[in-house]
């Protein structure tokens, strides 16, 4: 069968403007390989932790099965994330194989096309639970490879990533109106805090595809 490609709309909820990307990805992409391809698209720097949520009301569990869960006493997270109508998939290792005591199911056990298999499926990550950086991904299309092109690739975008640990989305916007004004009396601590290089309108495709290109060499 052949191969085929996703691509997604990538967007930080609550920007205004929108911050997001545009990135084709291999149908067949585990959720825990989407988390390192959103980290260099978005342009973060992979040091929090991270989840996955699929929100869908068909998930929710039927009367006969909240009746055979509350007969036996076995309320697990996976049961309790279908009472909300959630999926959860997560890291549940680290890297150096140690549990991170994270809820939900392994990441790297889940592809893309299983928990988002038509155009306009939605997806959310969550990333930073202390900031709370939540993306909402939409499918946008579904088609077959193009003949040359390397996937995962960024085809779009739009403004900066906002800084680490600057305190969310709300946070973020605060920074960027102290900076704006001289007078405000913690301009001087931020400005250095942030440095002289950040552009809030800037995007590097070409910087984002060469990370993506080192990373798909292994």
């Amino acid at each position: 069968m052949t191969r085929k490609i996703h691509t997604l709309r990538i967007a930080l909820r609550d920007s205004k403007p929108p911050i997001w990307r545009r990135v084709a990805v291999p149908s067949d992409i585990t959720l825990g390989q989407l988390h390192e391809v959103i980290q260099m698209a978005m342009g973060w720097t992979n040091s929090h932790l991270h989840q996955f949520v699929l929100r869908d009301k068909s998930l929710k569990p039927s009367r006969d099965e909240i009746r055979k869960v509350s007969e036996a006493d076995i309320w697990d997270d996976a049961f309790m994330a279908r009472m909300r109508g959630e999926r959860v998939f997560t890291m549940l290792t680290t890297p150096f194989g140690d549990p991170t005591e994270m809820e939900g199911e392994d990441e790297d056990t889940v592809t893309l096309a299983e928990v988002c298999p038509k155009v306009k499926s939605k997806l959310t990550y969550e990333y930073d639970f202390g900031d709370g950086w939540e993306h909402t991904i939409e499918v946008q299309k579904i088609e077959e490879p193009k003949p040359g092109v390397e996937y995962p690739v960024c085809l779009a975008g739009k403004l900066a990533c906002p800084p680490e640990d600057c305190g969310g989305i709300y946070g973020y916007y605060h920074m960027l109106d102290v900076v704006a004004d001289a007078a405000h009396e913690e301009h001087d601590d931020l400005v250095e805090w942030l440095g002289d290089d950040f552009d809030p309108d800037a995007f590097e495709i070409d910087e984002i595809n060469d990370m993506l290109a080192e990373w798909r060499k292994g």
